[in-house]
Formats: structure tokens, C-alpha cells, sequence
């Protein structure tokens, strides 16, 4: 299976925010839209960097509760793995295992079209994983 196809079963919503609005404002943003993660962009059209609930977790764990009115800049991850709608979930899985990251934005072009999480991609493994099982109790019955 690939990206692109996961991708027309969840859609391309992403839930973006911009570097300068503050991490509260961002905790908002998760909250709302029950992810874990918003892709940091200035335009909703380009990848500046992903804030994810560790990465503010970890950053008031460090600089206390004052961090609420930081901007998003000061604790995002700027360096973000990304993928192509034409790549495997198999090697989308395997990135994000070797790089321990949970979100992964779909950019084609240059330009943002959705963004997966692990669970997308698990959801999709066994969704294989289940057909595959299926073809072969049909194999099986009718010989």
C-alpha cells in the first residue's frame, strides 16, 4: 500500500500552526483537533517544522510552566522526516521506527498534502495483513 492511498482513506486535513504563535496557543490547536502533533508552517503549504505533545512535554520538564508563552519556534523540531504520497507504508514504517518519530508530514511537490502517524500506519499494516488472511481462507475453502 502506499501513502497516497492511506491518505484518500483518512483525507489531507493537517492541523497546522505558525512559529511565532505561542505554545499554549498550539496546546489549543492539539486539543481541538485531537492529534499529536501540528506541522509548523507559515502558509499551511510548506513544512518550517512539527511540534509534537513530547516535544512540549519535554521542554516544560526543562523550563517550567513559563514556557506557555513562549513561541513555537523555541521548542518545535525543525529538522522533519518527510514523505511522498507514492512511497510504501512499509518503508514509511521502517523510517519512522529508525528515527523514533510518530508523524510524518505527506509532502508532494514542495507542497503539504496530509500528514500520517503511526497509527495510521499500523491501521493500515493490519488492514493488509487481514486481506491477505482473507485470500488465503478463500484459497483455501474452495480447493
Amino acid at each position: 500500500m502506499h501513502i497516497r492511498q492511506l491518505l484518500r482513506r483518512k483525507g489531507g486535513d493537517v492541523a497546522t500552526v505558525d512559529a511565532t504563535a505561542s505554545v499554549r496557543t498550539a496546546l489549543e490547536l492539539l486539543a481541538r483537533h485531537r492529534v499529536g502533533a501540528l506541522v509548523v508552517s507559515a502558509d499551511g503549504r510548506s513544512v518550517d517544522g512539527i511540534l509534537s505533545e513530547r516535544d512540549v512535554v519535554r521542554a516544560l520538564h526543562e523550563r517550567g510552566a513559563g514556557l506557555l508563552a513562549d513561541p513555537v519556534s523555541s521548542v518545535m523540531t525543525p529538522q522533519v522526516h518527510t514523505c511522498v504520497p507514492a512511497a510504501g507504508v512499509e518503508e514509511l514504517a521502517r523510517t519512522m521506527t529508525e528515527h523514533r518519530v510518530r508523524h510524518v508530514p505527506v509532502v508532494d511537490g514542495g507542497v503539504l498534502v496530509g500528514i500520517v502517524s503511526i497509527g495510521d500506519v499500523v491501521k493500515a499494516r493490519l488492514d493488509e495483513l487481514e486481506d491477505e488472511r482473507a485470500q488465503l481462507v478463500g484459497y483455501i475453502q474452495t480447493s
